[in-house]
């Protein structure tokens, strides 16, 4: 199966251990192609400055455009979004169009080494657990979904509002 190209990406997804950068970004691809298709009402995503993520690739986008509808909700957290301004173009006009729906926050006290690089849904979730290897692992299992999104919701209550949609200015 070839996850680089769209037109192929199934509508599961895998379950168990991924390895290298290659896999991990089209990992991502094809989760969040999978959450357009299958209408995944919320999404978390979470690593210290998502800059080897594929969020400012025209798929990812185009995913992200087909998943985005009213009652959704994405939520990201960060220590720094640095990356994202500088690297994902892209990105940064999706999350100001579809602002009502898009919450970024970011907890700059958490180390970098202990902010999880994970993406959850409703029932599915990946951890990068090694993040210069860049191998980890997903699954549908309730232990590993449950246990992630504690880990997360423990830095989201420490977290603040970040990444504005738009910047004011006088």
């Amino acid at each position: 199966m070839d996850l680089e190209k769209p037109d192929t990406l199934p509508l599961a997804l895998p379950e168990g251990r991924f390895t290298g950068l290659s896999g991990f970004t089209a990992l991502i691809r094809q989760s969040f192609s999978v959450a357009a298709a299958q209408g995944w009402r919320e999404i978390i995503v979470c690593d210290p400055d998502f800059g080897d993520w594929p969020l400012g690739e025209r798929a990812v986008i185009q995913s992200l455009n087909d998943w985005s509808m009213t009652g959704r909700k994405f939520t990201m957290l960060a220590k720094t979004y640095d990356e994202i301004l500088r690297k994902h173009a892209r990105f940064v006009t999706w999350r100001r169009t579809w602002a009502h729906i898009v919450e970024c926050r970011a907890n700059a006290s958490t180390a970098a080494d202990e902010m999880p690089s994970a993406l959850l849904g409703p029932g599915w979730v990946f951890e990068r657990l090694d993040a210069q290897r860049c191998t980890g692992v997903g699954g549908s299992e309730v232990a590993r979904r449950v246990a992630l999104r504690e880990r997360i919701n423990e830095r989201l209550l420490k977290s603040s509002p970040s990444f504005p949609a738009t910047t004011l200015g006088l």
